[in-house]
């Protein structure tokens, strides 16, 4: 089983879109992850479910 997922993020600073992978082995995260065009930090929320799917993604900028 593969526990690497891609999936495509937008920047909730400059709006652009880009490509990253999810580690869903290791459950429920929370990380900061820079943006690839910008720079500016983006804090990555991860839920995983008990099989190991990831169930949601959301981004949000580091002072909200």
């Amino acid at each position: 089983m593969n526990m690497l997922e891609e999936r495509n993020v937008r920047c909730p600073y400059c709006g652009e879109s880009f490509s990253t992978t999810i580690d869903c082995s290791a459950g429920n995260q929370q990380y900061i992850e820079d943006c690839y065009v910008c720079c500016r930090p983006i804090i990555f929320n991860i839920e995983i479910d008990t099989d190991g799917t990831l169930i949601n993604l959301w981004t949000q900028r580091e002072n909200e």
